[in-house]
This record gives C-alpha cells, structure tokens and sequence, in this order.
C-alpha cells in the first residue's frame, strides 16, 4: 500500500500539487519558498516533502519517518533561528526549556550559514540529494543572506527550502533564486478539523483566540498556550482600559515586570482583538500598534505599556 506522505497536511492542496509533481515529473528545484502566514502547515508541508524526496531510495518507509522526526538522517540539515547564550546558541524550545528571559527573537546566524555550506559541500550518503530546510529564513541578517545567496548560485546535488511568512520579508535576491510555494490561511472547516484532531477543541469556544489566529491552527495552539501562562488577574485588569492614570502607571509595571517580550507581544495581539469587540474603535488598534512598533525596537516595555494606556484613558474618557 503507498503511504501519502501529504495526508498530515489540510487545506493546502495547491502546495501538496505543486510538490507532488516536482516529484512525478522529476522536476525538483534546487531552491524552494515557502511562504505564508504562521501556523498553516508550511513547517508540515516541508517535512512532508522531504519524506517524499527520501522515499524513493527506501523500502522501510517507517524506519525513514522515525529517522526524520528524531531529526537523525544524514542528509538532512534543519535550521531554526537561534539565540546566543553563554557561547552556545540556542533553538527558542531550547530557551525556553532552560527559562531563559529573551528580550530579542531569535536569529538565523552567519555561522549556521557557514555550516550548511560545508554540509552541502559533500554528496548525498543516503538519499539522491541533500535537503536543507531553514525556517523563519525572513530572521536572517543582510551578511547571512548574503552567504546563503553564494550557496543558492551553486547548490550541487541539493535542494533548499525556505519557510517564510512573505516573499517580502526575505532578500529579493533569494526569492529570485526560488520557486515560489504559496499556503493560505485555512477554512473554518479545514481549522476545525486541524484542531479538533490535535486535542484542542477547547479552542473553539475562544473567539479572541480564534480571531488571533485568523485561520491559523499553529497559530491558534499558540495563542491558547500563551493565554494560560498570563496570570487570570492580569488578563482581567488589561482587558478593561484602566480607569485612573495611576492605575495605567501600575498595570504597565506589572506588565514589564511579569511577562517576557513574547508575551507582550502577544498580548498586543489578544487586546487589539478584545477591545475591537468591545468598541470597534479603530484608534485603538491603531495604538496598539504602535505599541508593538516600539516593542519590537527593543523600547523600554514599562514606557512603551505607560504610554499605550495613558493614550487610551484619554481617548476612551
């Protein structure tokens, strides 16, 4: 019986085609795009293609899928945006684990762009070509783009993969280089399904968080798994706009005090949502934004919160 490698993947079927063919036709690109919003399977859809690139020079396709998850196959190498701690960099799920504050997101390196050059510079052990897969590619610097780039020119007995939320977010040059593989965010019905398969059907009765996710399974188990870290009491207090300067002043303290940049983050996103049904105000988003602006530029948290509530006291009075 052939096993679908793309039966995991829903609501993607213009990418599943466009890969699935590459592959019938013999047509693989040296350099692949993918791009679209966080959380609708462009993760997925990568390992998914890489088990069906790997299977043609296997008979244990079991064996080949427990290799690929445990991330052990030779030619393989899977890149994700790292943090630098103590000499040693970190994935985010390695940060978190050892409860590290992050006040930056994390980064592609220029060395991790060096080390896929020199894997790239042996053939194939296994498999009829080396695969390197980079995640959020839109977080590298000018310099590792660039050294990526030199790679692209001359990739060998290769194909790389790029996962991107936008062909904007990355170097025009790279996506030159690229074949451009498009997902989309997912139908109610496809996010339903997702989710309730996934053992999160709590998250339908959250319309905030569905509205975060905006057809987005990933995007929405995140959101919900954020929801559970902010203290109840927190959530309470910022969801009704402070009543008094001060007590704007002391909810921004607690907000830079208690919850990392990621969270603020996020709750930009979950207030943006929440207050938009309780007003339908668009000035309020628009501050919101704006708060997430300055959060992203390293600005002080305290000063950035203060003065988002501050504006919204004065213009909800």
């Amino acid at each position: 019986m052939t096993i679908d490698p793309f039966s995991p993947l829903l609501g993607q079927s213009q990418a599943i085609e466009l890969l699935t063919q590459a592959v019938k036709q013999n047509r693989v690109a040296p350099a692949y795009l993918f791009v679209g919003i966080d959380g609708v399977g462009k993760t997925l859809a990568a390992r998914c293609f890489v088990e069906l690139l790997f299977s043609a020079q296997t008979r244990n396709i079991a064996s080949l899928q427990s290799r690929l998850r445990q991330g052990n196959h030779p030619d393989l190498w899977w890149v994700q945006p790292t943090y630098q701690h103590e000499g040693k960099r970190l994935t985010a799920a390695e940060a978190a684990e050892k409860k590290l504050k992050r006040k930056a997101p994390p980064v592609i390196r220029l060395e991790q762009i060096r080390e896929i050059t020199e894997f790239l510079g042996r053939p194939p052990l296994e498999a009829p070509r080396n695969v390197v897969v980079l995640e959020s590619a839109q977080t590298m610097a000018e310099s590792a783009a660039n050294a990526l780039l030199k790679t692209l020119e001359e990739p060998g007995q290769a194909t790389v993969i790029l996962i991107a939320p936008s062909p904007e977010s990355v170097l025009p040059t790279l996506v030159s280089r690229c074949q451009r593989i498009p997902f989309y965010r997912l139908d109610t019905q496809s996010l339903t399904q997702v989710l309730t398969q996934a053992g999160h059907e709590e998250i339908l009765q959250h319309q905030t968080i569905l509205s975060i996710a905006a057809g987005s399974p990933g995007s929405a188990i995140a959101s919900y798994e954020q929801l559970q870290i902010i203290p109840e009491t927190l959530l309470q207090d910022v969801t009704k706009v402070p009543s008094s300067y001060r007590q704007a002043l002391e909810l921004a303290k607690t907000i830079a005090q208690e919850l990392d940049t990621e969270a603020q983050l996020w709750l930009v996103d979950y207030l943006q949502q929440s207050y938009w049904q309780q007003w339908h105000k668009a000035e309020i988003i628009h501050k919101l934004e704006k708060a997430r602006k300055s959060l992203l530029c390293y600005a002080q948290p305290r000063l950035v919160w203060e003065c988002t509530f501050i504006a919204l006291l004065m213009h909800l009075s």
